[in-house]
């Protein structure tokens, strides 16, 4: 299970070490693509593939499907950790969402995301007053 929330740094190459707590999970590769809120989405493998199943039922003709599946799937990227559990962030990626020279991974149960640690500061500031209502608006 990912969670929890680590700051980790970018080396030269564009490479992020995977927290050793997430590493098992993402033993069989990975999925890297574009998220929503300006971050990046982390998908084990079986994640990825549900998903996927899930995007293909979604029905082709309508204009919302063809607009998210095209972008979601034009930025996808598999990753393959190595010994040391670091993956090669593209640098195409990088830029969309201003990851330079530090990323915060965040935990989200069967995925992860990976923020501009700037960015993850502004949006926990401007959404922990809001975590209350939102665990009420859920269900939980």
């Amino acid at each position: 299970m990912l969670v929890g929330s680590l700051q980790r740094a970018v080396d030269a190459k564009g490479r992020i070490i995977l927290p050793r707590e997430f590493r098992s999970d993402f033993e069989g590769g990975l999925m890297v693509t574009k998220g929503l809120d300006n971050c990046l989405l982390l998908y084990p493998m079986r994640e990825w593939e549900n998903l996927v199943g899930r995007i293909d039922e979604m029905p082709s003709g309508s204009e919302s499907t063809r607009r998210f599946t095209r972008l979601f799937f034009a930025n996808a990227h598999h990753l393959m950790p190595d010994g040391q559990g670091r993956v090669l962030v593209p640098p195409r990626l990088r830029e969309m969402v201003g990851i330079k020279n530090e990323v915060v991974i965040v935990g989200l149960s069967n995925k992860a995301e990976v923020w501009e640690p700037e960015r993850w500061s502004i949006y926990t500031s401007e959404n922990e007053e809001h975590y209350e209502q939102s665990a009420s608006d859920i269900g939980v």
